[in-house]
């Protein structure tokens, strides 16, 4: 039998993360968690991104006004030779890692947490993405960080706007790039007997 009463909150606000929801035929509210990302730790890239989504995704879980939905936590980080990159400080920022970054190759890291507030249970995963650098010039670089898009974003480029032509490709999930696996998504609803086709709106 198809649930489709079944509420489903994006505990982020990332309108990138929103947009693959949608086109993916689902209909998510969004409540922003508050979380304060620099405060959480962990060993590895992967691992932070992993703790980041659960936080998100736990801070929401426990708000009254969710209870009997399904809460989704996201968060990304570019693993850069094993250190964590979520969005720059400032435009120098983003322009050195820039510099930092072209002609070679980082992995994105997107910790995924999906909570049903009906039973209490929670499954979290990472998915990860090699993302290949292009070469853009110092003059692309600073017209890049100039339109203000990579202070906003983890590891200062997305997938799906200015920075696309300075991406040479990705091996992996583009999704999980643009902000949210949805294959990963969907085998962590099952996990928590949930069919994600029960969810379209």
């Amino acid at each position: 039998m198809t649930d489709r009463s079944r509420r489903l909150v994006l505990a982020s606000q990332s309108p990138a993360r929103l947009g693959l929801l949608r086109q993916a035929g689902l209909s998510p509210e969004v409540i922003v968690s508050g979380v304060d990302e620099d405060a959480l730790h962990a060993d590895t890239p992967g691992d932070l991104a992993r703790v980041l989504a659960e936080a998100k995704a736990s801070v929401v879980a426990g708000r009254p006004e969710v209870a009997g939905a399904l809460v989704v936590g996201c968060d990304s980080v570019l693993d850069l030779d094993g250190k964590a990159l979520g969005k720059p400080s400032g435009p120098e920022d983003a322009v050195a890692r820039w510099q930092a970054m072209r002609g070679r190759s980082g992995v994105l890291r997107t910790g995924h947490c999906v909570i049903d507030t009906r039973t209490g249970k929670q499954v979290s995963q990472t998915a990860s993405t090699t993302v290949r650098f292009g070469e853009p010039s110092d003059e692309e670089i600073a017209a890049y960080v100039a339109s203000g898009e990579p202070l906003h974003v983890a590891g200062a480029f997305t997938l799906d706007g200015r920075s696309a032509p300075f991406l040479d490709g990705v091996d992996g999930d583009p999704g999980n790039v643009i902000g949210l696996s949805l294959p990963l998504l969907r085998r962590l609803l099952a996990d928590l007997d949930v069919a994600i086709t029960d969810l379209w709106s």
